[in-house]
């Protein structure tokens, strides 16, 4: 498994790491005994780098991935995230990135993980009615108190990676991107190199759209959120799996599965790392298998040309979501 150094710091984090977001709520049943057996697989297949956010579950995901790593935590490196509070009932309740709340979060996701340090400490939406100074000021604390190791925003626009960077060196740039989410390459991915931030590439198998698994929204549980996202539905979903099939023959062609091929586009880049979500184990080491496999200057032309900049019909989030993101 190939390892690239998080930020300008010390940690190294495998090529392909895990997200584990869907272990505990969004994309149907989850069965926690089943989920803590493919992070187990995944550390023996050499990925070290696990995420997670203190809303997934909310809150159960944190601990069960405490739970999975208790006895191997020296093989782990941990991001998790705050920002995007919820309730014990499930309720969303806005984006707070004020420094109290910084710290309350932060002291809360150690008990959860059950951990001393948390690896790298993600604002995962940017509050529009707090200076990224405060919130990222706050952060530089944790990391002073040995609380936190790097820091890293999420769905962060330009300017608000830069100002955050002259406060305290940013490691990670949390991001979507995927071959029906390009928008990276327009500036964060040359900004990312610019200040030597690691881009962390999330939804990076379009939620699981590109694997070629889905054929149809009945593939998808009654309770899963994919049912509302807009490339999910009616003309938008028959005409993102005709690019899905187009993409399924060069891997074919390569040898290797369409999610290899959608993971090894995205990690080309040498600043990228990507943390695709699984609960099965088969499609772990299917997805392990990315790490090493480069895409020929003739497949990535070919990719191109069937999946061009854009092709996704339909937007990434519904409007609510998307009026989130900072850029």
């Amino acid at each position: 498994m190939e390892k690239r150094r998080l930020g300008e710091g010390d940690l190294e984090v495998s090529v392909v790491g895990l997200g584990c977001m869907g272990m505990s709520e969004f994309y149907g049943n989850s069965n926690d005994e089943h989920s803590i057996a493919v992070i187990h697989k995944a550390l023996d297949s050499g990925i070290n780098f696990f995420d997670t956010a203190d809303m997934y579950g909310p809150f159960a995901n944190e601990r069960l991935l405490g739970r999975a790593i208790r006895d191997r935590r020296d093989e782990a490196v941990v991001a998790t995230k705050f920002a995007i509070v919820r309730g014990e009932d499930g309720s969303f309740s806005g984006v707070r990135g004020d420094a109290q709340y910084v710290r309350q979060a932060c002291d809360a996701s150690l008990q959860r993980l059950g951990v001393d340090t948390i690896d790298l400490y993600y604002q995962h939406r940017v509050d529009p009615n707090v200076p990224i100074e405060e919130t990222v000021g706050a952060m530089a604390e944790l990391v002073e108190q040995g609380k936190v190791r790097d820091l890293g925003l999420s769905e962060a626009a330009p300017d608000t990676i830069r100002r955050a960077h002259a406060v305290h060196p940013i490691s990670a740039l949390q991001t979507e991107y995927s071959l029906w989410s390009r928008e990276p390459e327009e500036e964060l991915l040359k900004l990312c190199s610019e200040l030597g931030i690691t881009f962390v590439a999330y939804s990076p198998l379009g939620r699981g759209f590109l694997t070629g698994s889905i054929k149809s929204v009945d593939d998808l549980a009654e309770d899963d959120w994919r049912r509302s996202n807009p490339r999910f539905q009616g003309e938008n979903f028959a005409k993102n799996l005709d690019v899905v099939n187009e993409v399924r023959s060069i891997a074919e062609d390569r040898g290797c599965t369409p999610s290899q091929l959608a993971l090894a586009w995205v990690i080309r880049h040498p600043q990228v790392v990507t943390i695709p979500g699984t609960t099965n184990v088969e499609r772990l080491e299917q997805n392990a298998g990315a790490s090493g496999l480069a895409l020929t200057a003739k497949e990535l032309e070919a990719i191109d040309a069937v999946a061009p900049k854009g092709f996704a019909s339909g937007t990434r989030y519904d409007e609510t979501t998307m009026s989130l993101v900072n850029g």
